[in-house]
């Protein structure tokens, strides 16, 4: 099992957090990750993406060359960074910012993740969370458990139970 995944959007969306996250509960659940990232010159607004590869056998190479899986949080990204989907990669987007949709043969999900952030915990800046628990129920990537303590270690304290419920909250865009 080797799975690649992107997630783009722009500076201060917080997917660089999320590709961490990812990986580390990825090795909570005892399988290999690798994560790295790549963002514009500008500190908010640029162009931003963090890859994460997982897998159960070495990692012989860190950059994803084939996504299973491409969360596109901006319009930007999703133009950008979706030219190497197959007709086997899932494509993620924020139905707030992704309105015109690039080519892609295969399954196609828009998920109001800001807006969901936005309306239910009053903040943007869980997104990447919410995120993270959409592709998590879909993928079935990594365990609910790892996916929640990775999450954990990593938030601002005080902030544990709006984050595990960004978590469910994404998970509950899938249906």
């Amino acid at each position: 099992m080797k799975k690649e995944l992107r997630l783009s959007g722009t500076g201060g969306q917080g997917l660089i957090l999320a590709g961490i996250i990812l990986a580390e509960a990825a090795l909570l659940d005892g399988k290999l990750a690798i994560q790295s990232q790549s963002y514009g010159p500008e500190a908010r607004g640029g162009s931003s993406k963090s890859e994460v590869i997982i897998s159960d056998k070495a990692i012989h190479f860190p950059k994803v060359t084939k996504p299973n899986l491409l969360l596109a949080m901006s319009q930007e990204a999703s133009k950008k960074y979706s030219e190497d989907l197959t007709a086997e990669s899932i494509l993620v987007t924020d139905s707030l910012f992704v309105q015109t949709l690039p080519a892609h043969s295969g399954k196609v999900y828009e998920l109001p993740i800001t807006h969901t952030a936005k309306e239910v915990l009053g903040k943007a800046l869980f997104a990447n969370i919410i995120a993270l628990g959409a592709i998590v129920k879909l993928t079935g990537i990594v365990s609910e458990e790892s996916l929640i303590n990775a999450v954990l270690n990593r938030v601002p304290k005080g902030t544990e139970e709006l984050n595990k419920k960004a978590i469910q909250l994404g998970m509950d865009l899938i249906k």
